[in-house]
């Protein structure tokens, strides 16, 4: 719950510093005193939006505190846990904001994103403010007052996870669908060039052994000849030739090895000369006895190498790269009839996935029809209690299966009757602006007793409330201030007698400028505030009677 809030040059405010305790907390003063500064203070350190403005005149920075206990808040214990932030058993959340309309965040010390405020912020505070009954209007806003009551978020995480992901789904065949019209055509490309590929079939390097061979038949005449004279040359020359020589240098060394073993490294470099040129010599005539000079072979492999240039040009890529190129071509043919593939698979997975979302929302509308009902029955009551003893409420809960959103798909509207014989009708052509109040403020105690959250604030929810509708509406403030911290700002004394506590505004000038404070009352005090709530600014012994009488009565 809200332990303490300190407030520093916040609008009209210069120093404020509140302690609270449980149960219900009547907040009152005369009009204008600024009731809800507090609030609006409390609400930037909850992450609400900082103005400039709202920074004291003559101050350059307004800072805002709060320190909450984390008695039986888990969740806000486990948030906190997981962020790093934990503080023995407490929360302090501390926002600044300067003139210039800069602002900084802080929770237990560390500086934060707003984000994280917002966060922390929705498992400490709920705040139910004097425009809520409008707001209740608007279908979208009676859908989350009925989940609120429901507190079903395992079925509403349900739905809206399968519906992101339906969303997902239907993004990416989205995409695909759009590229369809491109991918016929460039498969309708692709096919015939692959095609053409295909029947060439040229294999990877074997360009470079067509390059190879047609070069050797190119050159058959020279390879002989050369060939032949080396031949003649090594060994087959009667008159002279390098064998024969070796050999008569081989003979005279070994006899000069014999006169010498100093040279005998010489007759064995002259053998090793002479091995070589005999195996040259061996490799050259088996060279020559399988070369085959074939004209047609010839022929044959320059129409090859012809076209392979040819298609080498014709798909822009050097002859070499024919073969890789060809390959890819076939992937990137493969990869379209597999995206074909997958854009019927990505259809069929839709389809499942659609059926997944539509039997989530429908666990979820089930779900809702029942807490409906069940809330049916206490609003109703909760209103004839408020003065409209013949009034009726239902919530009309319409499941549609083509109405898809992350919320499921149901149509929530709720239908009152405010008087005897009157059909039920949509909240907003039926009731009166009292009306209205007095069924808002209903749903919102009953709403805020399901909802596990610590503190709660009423911001002049009572507006258009008075007499002993008033008195009602302060009983079922109380009785919710029984197990949950209640904050209340006020103008009926029907209301403010019911606090457990009561804190008083007052607005005075000094030295020529505005300041708000906020104080607690003890017992004679919060009875003379009553009988001015109740009289007016003239208070007399009746006055002070009824003021100690809704004392008692509380």
């Amino acid at each position: 719950m809200l332990c303490q809030l300190s407030i520093n040059n916040f609008a009209i405010v210069r120093f404020l510093e509140l302690d609270f305790r449980a149960g219900m907390t009547s907040i009152t003063g005369e009009t204008g005193a600024g009731k809800s500064i507090a609030i609006d203070a409390l609400g930037l350190c909850l992450g609400n939006r900082g103005d400039a403005n709202s920074v004291r005149p003559g101050s350059t920075k307004a800072e805002i505190s709060a320190r909450f206990s984390l008695d039986d808040v888990p969740l806000a214990k486990r948030w906190l846990e997981d962020n790093d932030l934990e503080l023995d058993n407490e929360c302090i959340l501390r926002r600044t904001l300067n003139s210039d309309g800069r602002t900084r965040a802080y929770i237990n010390g560390n500086p934060v994103p707003v984000t994280q405020l917002k966060h922390i912020g929705q498992l400490l505070i709920g705040i139910h403010g004097q425009h809520a009954h409008h707001a209740m209007l608007k279908s979208e806003h009676q859908l989350t007052l009925l989940d609120s009551y429901a507190n079903h978020k395992l079925l509403l995480d349900a739905v809206s996870s399968s519906y992101q992901r339906s969303k997902q789904i239907e993004s990416e065949l989205k995409q695909l669908q759009l590229s369809q019209q491109e991918r016929i055509a460039r498969k309708q490309l692709l096919q015939y060039q692959v095609e053409e590929l295909d029947e060439f079939g040229l294999k990877p390097e074997e360009f470079e052994e067509i390059e190879q061979e047609h070069k050797r038949l190119a050159n058959g005449s020279e390879l002989i000849e050369s060939c032949q004279a080396g031949l003649s040359l090594l060994c087959e020359d009667d008159e002279a030739n390098i064998e024969s020589l070796l050999n008569k240098a081989v003979s005279l060394a070994d006899t000069l090895a014999g006169l010498d073993p100093k040279l005998a490294n010489v007759a064995v470099m002259l053998n090793e000369a002479l091995i070589q040129v005999q195996e040259s010599a061996s490799e050259l005539e088996d060279y020559l006895s399988h070369l085959e000079l074939d004209p047609e072979h010839f022929a044959q492999l320059e129409l090859r190498l012809s076209k392979a240039m040819q298609l080498a040009r014709k798909h822009h890529v050097s002859a070499d790269k024919l073969a890789i190129h060809h390959q890819l071509l076939s992937q990137e043919l493969a990869d379209i009839d597999g995206d074909e593939t997958k854009l019927n698979e990505i259809a069929a997975q839709l389809e499942i996935n659609k059926q997944a979302y539509l039997s989530h929302a429908q666990k979820l509308s089930q779900s809702r029809c029942r807490y409906a009902k069940e809330l049916d029955k206490l609003v109703t009551r909760s209103i004839h209690e408020l003065n409209m003893p013949k009034g009726k409420f239902t919530i009309a809960v319409n499941f549609d299966a083509q109405m898809l959103s992350s919320n499921g798909c149901d149509h929530v509207e709720f239908l009152v009757s405010t008087n005897p014989g009157q059909e039920l009708q949509p909240l907003a052509k039926v009731a009166s602006g009292g009306e209205l109040s007095r069924i808002g403020l209903g749903i919102q105690v009953i709403t805020a007793k399901k909802v596990a959250t610590p503190t709660l604030i009423f911001d002049e929810v009572d507006v258009g409330i008075s007499g002993p509708t008033a008195a009602v509406v302060g009983r079922m403030l109380r009785s919710l201030g029984d197990s949950t911290q209640v904050l209340c700002v006020t103008h009926l004394p029907q209301v403010a007698g019911n606090g457990h506590q009561h804190m008083f505004v007052d607005k005075f000038n000094k030295a020529g400028s505005t300041e708000t404070t906020m104080r607690p009352l003890d017992k004679e005090q919060r009875i003379q505030e009553l009988a001015r709530l109740l009289g007016g600014d003239v208070i007399t012994e009746n006055t002070l009677a009824n003021a100690r009488e809704l004392m008692q009565s509380a």
